[in-house]
């Protein structure tokens, strides 16, 4: 090395004697070959040991060396021996594999606290149904692949509820559904049918490469649903009195198509990108790997917070979208619309502290805030009303929760079972893989039930014609 830098200036300068000081004598070996001087060297090196984590995401002689650092200083990413209490709602409808997940979350060292809501199974990182606060740090795996995927509900004058029963508009509606989305993994519109919104002229898209780079996928792909438990379904609602005053319209039935999607591959790619990053800049024992965060007050956790906020207007874009079309094609006008998200992370006040509140399939239920709780392919869904549990960390159920794995739903629930099930509650499935079954759910009655103190149920939408993919996979 023709600058002399040697581990005994290294030590004087504070590097830890040990394998550390061989890691940054190899890296300084390589910067002298790429021509730096000794004192560019000697101010690179110190500026790492002070903030490893700026140095990761640029690669290089210095991103393995801020790797090698932040490996062997485990105390700041140490779990705790005993978990953070979480209650758990439901607990006998769960997995306890799920309820194990959720208390894995909790022994992280920057967890202020958590939840699990009745729908809960097992997950990636957390359990879907898991809700959990963070001190200034945001954890990708958290949020989950399909960021801000969402539900959205829009209801119709009264009187176009008596059209279903109408074998010929059933057929028109069916035609419009197929119409004005698309399903399956990585569906898109054609060229020459591509959706327009306003989102696409955010000035995020600039804001990362990455985001830049996935512009043209969004636009491809806006108006879109996916595949897995995604769907669009036209159907009936029934609004109550409390429903008819929150909603400003009056008590009765009401014809409502209800959509349920993400941010497609827009949101995947965000989620895996940010994912392996966190954990290199976080790096946690293989038990608890998917649970790495990124703290806010970084250049990552800046661009995750950038960019998860950008797919949560993408999703929501989808939806209008979607919505729009039909409300064109059918010639009405929407009396009302509920829209609400989840898989996603929300700056928040809790017990006086500002923490990430991390929803992974689960509700925001603050107080007077209104939701959708979705149920199976025949089973009812509701239109809900918050009632801010500080417990729950303001949060609900995000639909029934699976029962039964996908694998276990297709090998063990015959067609015509599933098939004479949904004939006898009326319901004609337009298209929807075996995975899906709605034997394979949990009973919505039951999961509502137990959160009672979460929301209060306002209206009751029965599914009529149902779409989803066939492909038989997930992005939630």
């Amino acid at each position: 090395m023709k600058t002399m830098i040697d581990g005994t200036i290294l030590v004087e300068r504070g590097w830890p004697e040990g394998p550390l000081v061989g890691a940054a004598l190899r890296a300084a070996a390589e910067l002298d070959s790429a021509g730096l001087a000794a004192d560019e060297i000697l101010a690179a090196l110190d500026e790492l040991r002070n903030d490893a984590q700026r140095f990761i995401p640029a690669g290089g002689p210095l991103a393995v060396l801020a790797e090698a650092l932040l490996r062997s200083a485990p105390s700041r990413n140490a779990l705790r021996t005993e978990p953070v209490d979480a209650p758990v709602w439901g607990e006998h409808l769960i997995d306890p594999a799920a309820i194990a997940q959720l208390r894995n979350a909790m022994q992280l060292p920057v967890t202020v606290a958590g939840a699990l809501m009745p729908d809960a199974h097992v997950g990636y990182g957390i359990p879907i149904g898991g809700v959990v606060a963070l001190e200034n740090a945001v954890a990708p795996y958290m949020v989950g692949v399909d960021i801000a995927c969402r539900m959205m509900m829009t209801l119709y004058p009264a009187g176009t509820e008596t059209r279903l029963a109408n074998n010929a508009y059933r057929d028109q509606l069916k035609r419009i559904l197929r119409d004005e989305t698309r399903f399956g993994i990585g569906a898109s519109f054609e060229p020459g049918k591509r959706r327009d919104h306003d989102v696409l002229d955010d000035d995020a898209w600039s804001g990362t490469r990455l985001l830049g780079h996935l512009k043209e996928k969004a636009h491809v792909q806006l108006g879109t649903s996916g595949s897995g438990n995604h769907f669009v379904d036209a159907g009936l609602i029934e609004v109550g009195a409390a429903g008819a005053e929150a909603l400003g319209i009056q008590e009765g039935g009401y014809l409502a198509i209800m959509s349920h999607s993400g941010s497609r591959g827009v949101g995947a790619a965000i989620a895996d990108h940010y994912s392996r990053l966190a954990q290199r800049v976080t790096p946690l024992p293989d038990s608890h790997k998917r649970l790495a965060w990124l703290e806010l007050d970084t250049e990552e956790g800046q661009e995750y917070w950038l960019s998860m906020n950008l797919a949560g207007r993408f999703a929501s874009a989808c939806h209008h979208t979607i919505h729009r079309a039909v409300a064109r094609r059918i010639g009405e006008r929407p009396i009302a619309q509920v829209e609400n998200h989840h898989n996603f992370a929300w700056e928040e006040e809790w017990r006086g502290r500002k923490v990430i509140v991390h929803r992974k399939g689960a509700t925001p239920a603050h107080v007077g805030a209104l939701g959708i709780i979705p149920g199976s392919q025949g089973h009812d869904s509701y239109i809900v009303r918050g009632l801010g549990s500080e417990s729950s960390l303001n949060s609900a159920s995000h639909g029934a929760g699976r029962a039964m794995s996908r694998k276990a739903a297709k090998e063990s629930i015959p067609k015509r079972e599933r098939d004479a099930w949904l004939r006898e509650r009326g319901v004609e499935l337009m298209a929807g893989g075996m995975d899906e079954a709605p034997q394979a759910y949990k009973d919505i009655g039951a999961v509502l039930a137990v959160q009672r103190d979460l929301v209060e149920p306002l209206a009751v939408f029965k599914p009529r014609l149902v779409l989803m993919s066939n492909d038989g996979k997930s992005e939630d």
